[in-house]
Formats: C-alpha cells, sequence, structure tokens
C-alpha cells in the first residue's frame, strides 16, 4: 500500500489480483498519469506496462523505456503501454517496487517516472483509445 499521493508520471507496482479477465488480473508495473484531487485522495488513474507486445500492436499502443531497467521480473530493455488499459484504482492496490537492500539493511526502490514528452505521447494515446481522437 502506497503511503502519500503520487507524482504524475511516477512508475509504481499496481496489483490488479481480484479483477476479472480480460481485464488485468495480476501484479503489474504502471505509470500514474492522473494529478492529484482533493476530491478524490484515495484513488489514482494508472495505464499498466507489460513486457509483452499487444496482438495486434493498435494504434493506442506505445514502447517506452526508462535509463535504469526496472527489476526483475520487470526487467525488459523497453515496455509496452496498451492505453486502451487505464484504470482508476484505489491507492491500496499500489505500492512502490522494491529493488534490494542498502548497505545499512533498508529496503531501496526503483524510482523512475517517465518523461514529459513520454506522457505527453501517452495522452494522445490515451485520447485514441477512448475516441476522442482519431485514429492516425
Amino acid at each position: 500500500m502506497l503511503h502519500y499521493y503520487p507524482n504524475r508520471g511516477e512508475v509504481l507496482l499496481c496489483d490488479y489480483r481480484g479483477f476479472k479477465e480480460p481485464e488485468m488480473v495480476k501484479v503489474r508495473p504502471v505509470i500514474v498519469i492522473s494529478p492529484r484531487f482533493r476530491s478524490r485522495p484515495r484513488l489514482c488513474t494508472v495505464v499498466p506496462l507489460s513486457t509483452t507486445a499487444p496482438d495486434p500492436v493498435e494504434s493506442f499502443h506505445m514502447t517506452i523505456s526508462f535509463p535504469r531497467l526496472l527489476p526483475e521480473p520487470f526487467n525488459a530493455p523497453f515496455h509496452w503501454i496498451k492505453a486502451d488499459m487505464i484504470n482508476t484504482v484505489s491507492m491500496d492496490r499500489l505500492s512502490l517496487i522494491r529493488c534490494g537492500r542498502l548497505p545499512n539493511g533498508q529496503r531501496k526502490y526503483y524510482q523512475e517516472k517517465a518523461t514529459p514528452e513520454q506522457l505527453a505521447e501517452l495522452e494522445s494515446k490515451i485520447q485514441i483509445a477512448l475516441g476522442i481522437k482519431q485514429r492516425g
């Protein structure tokens, strides 16, 4: 469970267990796409990341990479964003991504964010997925 409201573009883990297929149903890295709304303090909108290419690849899909690889088992050189799979989830489903321990024994966490350019492209893909913007 996350104990703070994440920043837009932050990469976290989301536990989708309890959803029903064909919805996302496992733990998966996500990118936070919503700003903090005071009227919904425990909700956050995210888009999942996948190491598996969609079949078929559509105009609302995109790839993304980060300066540092995510920890195993998510350590692929790039990830697919499936912008048609956006969800608003409880903060109880979100957590930081653990990536080992520091020399003093404290947990170490993966901390990366999507760039403003990546977020702009993602917003465009979400608009296509929702039918707000024409495919092209």
